[in-house]
């Protein structure tokens, strides 16, 4: 149940070790095949086709305008500090970390022009755990993970597609005392309809 979003969130726990302590979706960096990333090649087999696609130019520009002031504190509480990250390698990238290590990661993913398709095309390979989420306003959406499905471990990353050949990459992770109580990965679909949201306003 998503009416205690807020208060999931706010119990966001510390980031995997993996990242350094920043809550970056740790397993977002595409595998690229210099082979697959021509445009005819998207939707890959299987992956849903994006009608509506989504110009990013803006956010991709300032990503921590990816989520407002007033979203973030609704979901982070008070105390947060943004860490953006425009010029990162894998693309722009925005982190939000509360009092607690509580945090939000996204990306706007540049090294790889398959969209979902890349996504999909991994499951089993670079990402062990791959599992196609319910649309975001008509947008395809999937949980992904290089590490395996930790949703009971309070921890999940997902990917929007915004195009067939772009995806917006969003991570949380939760509090020990919060793992078990909300899923995860519907913490981020809730985050992944804001940020939609305010892609599509700019």
């Amino acid at each position: 149940m998503i009416v205690s979003l807020g208060a999931a969130l706010l119990m966001l726990a510390a980031c995997s070790t993996t990242s350094g302590g920043t809550p970056v979706p740790v397993s977002s960096a595409p595998s690229v095949s210099p082979s697959a990333t021509a445009s005819d090649e998207v939707p890959g087999p299987g992956v849903p086709k994006v009608a509506n696609p989504v110009d990013l130019t803006t956010l991709e520009q300032s990503p921590c305008n990816a989520l407002t002031p007033t979203q973030v504190a609704g979901l982070l509480g008070s105390g947060v500090e943004t860490k953006p990250e425009p010029g990162a390698g894998v693309g722009p990238v925005c982190n939000w970390e509360a009092p607690g290590r509580a945090g939000i990661g996204i990306i706007f993913g540049k090294l790889d022009k398959r969209g979902l398709t890349r996504v999909y095309a991994e499951k089993g390979k670079a990402y062990p755990f791959v599992e196609p989420l319910e649309p975001v306003g008509g947008y395809p959406l999937a949980a992904y993970d290089g590490l395996g499905d930790r949703r009971a471990e309070g921890e999940c990353t997902v990917a929007v597609g915004t195009s067939d050949t772009q995806t917006i990459d969003i991570s949380v992770n939760q509090s020990e005392k919060n793992i078990g109580k909300s899923d995860p990965c519907e913490a981020a679909r809730e985050v992944t309809a804001m940020v939609l949201g305010n892609a599509r306003a700019n």
